[in-house]
């Protein structure tokens, strides 16, 4: 059993996104995945592709680099959504010049409308190095404040770290 919204959290290639989608499946409801990352060099193009291949078929894929709040009405479906992530989701809208404090709250808004279950994935990025540009900073303290605000309106906050699970909130579900 899955809770409404679900949030996952923690370092970058900690297992936060393969354990989601294992919660996902996990369910035997119709998979829809939301994704966030842009393909805007071979790196990332490579890193989306595995992501795809370890998905496997099955999934319906709704791509929302900038348009977050659009897309998760849409996703509001008989199955469960995987919104894959929060960390890409900021920078992009922070690289577009866009203003993110009303796209921010349209986003939590419709978190709180969610009928579930919602997976959110996010990375954790207040527990490392200071970074040594303004926009850096910018960045870290945005997102540490976005992950405070979804973790607030979340009924599960599970940390993941070497690919485990620990509760901040909530129960884990039954996977």
């Amino acid at each position: 059993m899955m809770e409404r919204v679900t949030f996952l959290i923690g370092g970058a290639s900690s297992g936060k996104s393969d354990l989601a989608e294992r919660w996902a499946v996990s369910t035997g409801l119709p998979c829809r995945y939301i994704a966030t990352a842009e393909a805007q060099d071979a790196e990332m193009a490579s890193k989306i592709e595995a992501h795809q291949k370890n998905r496997g078929e099955g999934w319906q894929v709704v791509e929302a680099p900038l348009a977050l709040a659009e897309a998760l009405p849409a996703a509001d479906h008989d199955g469960v959504t995987l919104l894959d992530g929060i960390t890409l989701w900021l920078s992009n809208i922070m690289h577009a010049e866009a203003d993110i404090a009303p796209r921010i709250d349209a986003f939590l808004g419709t978190i709180e409308r969610a009928r579930g279950p919602l997976i959110i994935v996010s990375d954790e990025v207040g527990m490392g190095v200071v970074p040594d540009t303004r926009l850096g900073r910018r960045y870290r303290d945005a997102l540490g404040k976005l992950n405070q605000q979804i973790a607030a309106r979340s009924d599960c906050v599970v940390g993941v770290m070497a690919g485990l699970p620990f509760v901040l909130k909530g129960k884990l579900p039954d996977a």
